[in-house]
């Protein structure tokens, strides 16, 4: 059987990987094609004995699709035309026994919509389900009519899928797996707070100087803390320390900046600054009390305005259908403003214990281990039940 996968983001890499993996445990003949990222171009060339096939069908192309913000959608608007074309192209040739789109729904959902016009009897399956919900509930009712399964991430999505006609399937999130190989032995350090500014460069150049000034609004009120920045890549790292502007050599013991590590900077910070996507589940799960921030371009965030219509942008604060984490967004997402949230976090016994509580029953929402098993058997039942 051949599946064609497509993924436009870091974060859709990692769980497409690790969803593939999972696939041809189940069947060792399974052939992948597609787009996706770097992790996903391996395991598709990798056949069951190990051995690379050279056969080249599985493009990496993150670098060029993963953009973040409208106007950098717009600037490259003729890249994604051409790209979408291709991919149809490349799908009506292969034949692929199912198309399994992942999340990145501005690209997924349209994608989806032709492929239907194009081959109504294709199976499409969309996995780690797009937040419709949250910015236009009326899509959900059409998916209903181009895609066959939608495999969800969260709980409450399948009854928004199912009342709207779609058939859905809660898996759980496959971050959880990765999360519990991260966990560590250590200990918290109560003078230490953990920065995390984001995975891509853009958000980083937006979010981290409000994070720097913070940390050193922070330290004039108490001089003993120190701060960890968590930077994705090399490269971020080197942007960081570019907007950090002092020597680290010499004040590396106020803040370092360490790379890869987001995991383990959770689990030993006292308290933390998050910007929102991911890495608030993470910081949820690791039970790291934080203050969640974001800033983009004014354009996006207005055209954000006038779509998203859900209370919260934090998923932790969605789950939990109240404000469990501060949410300090755009014009709110100033120095002061994260200082006076993040003080009783770090100073305040019975309000750390408060987050830390409703963490605990945020995170059971989203499964246990074995969520890229689950999302693989339905994906191999799917593609039987046409057989």
């Amino acid at each position: 059987m051949t599946i064609y996968f497509v993924a436009g983001e870091v974060s859709a890499d990692n769980h497409g990987a690790a969803l593939m993996c999972s696939l041809r445990k189940l069947d060792g003949q399974l052939k992948f094609i597609g787009r996706g990222g770097p992790q996903m171009q391996k395991v598709a060339g990798e056949s069951t004995v190990g051995k690379v096939r050279s056969d080249g069908e599985f493009k990496n192309w993150i670098g060029e699709a993963a953009v973040l913000g409208l106007w950098e959608v717009l600037r490259k608007y003729g890249y994604f035309r051409e790209q979408f074309h291709a991919t149809l192209q490349e799908i009506r040739e292969s034949k692929p026994d199912a198309v399994v789109l992942i999340d990145y729904p501005g690209f997924n959902l349209r994608l989806a919509r032709a492929l239907r016009r194009q081959a109504r009897q294709q199976k499409i399956i969309y996995y780690i389900s797009p937040q419709v919900w949250a910015w236009n509930r009326g899509r959900i009712k059409k998916m209903a009519h181009f895609v066959d399964l939608v495999l969800c991430i969260f709980p409450f999505e399948v009854d928004l899928y199912k009342q709207a006609g779609s058939r859905a399937l809660f898996v759980g999130h496959p971050m959880i797996e990765r999360l519990h190989a991260w966990k560590i032995d250590t200990e918290r350090d109560r003078n230490l707070v953990g920065l995390f500014p984001g995975s891509r460069s853009r958000e980083v150049r937006k979010i981290f100087p409000v994070m720097l000034e913070t940390a050193h609004d922070l330290q004039k009120r108490n001089p003993n803390l120190r701060f960890e920045v968590a930077a994705a890549s090399e490269q971020l790292a080197r942007e960081i320390e570019e907007m950090v502007g002092w020597d680290q050599s010499k004040d590396g013991a106020a803040l370092q900046i360490k790379i890869g590590e987001a995991a383990a900077i959770m689990q030993r910070s006292w308290a933390g600054v998050v910007a929102s996507g991911s890495a608030t589940l993470e910081a949820a799960f690791f039970r790291l009390p934080f203050v969640l921030i974001y800033k983009v371009a004014w354009p996006t965030y207005l055209a954000a305005r006038l779509v998203v219509n859900v209370k919260y942008l934090g998923m932790p604060n969605l789950l939990a259908d109240k404000e469990v984490v501060p949410e300090l967004i755009q014009h709110r997402a100033t120095p002061n403003a994260i200082v006076e949230s993040l003080q009783p976090l770090i100073e305040n016994a019975n309000v750390r214990e408060q987050m830390i509580f409703e963490f605990d029953a945020i995170v059971p929402q989203l499964g246990d281990v074995g969520a890229s098993e689950k999302a693989a058997r339905a994906i191999i039942e799917e593609i039987g039940s046409a057989a």
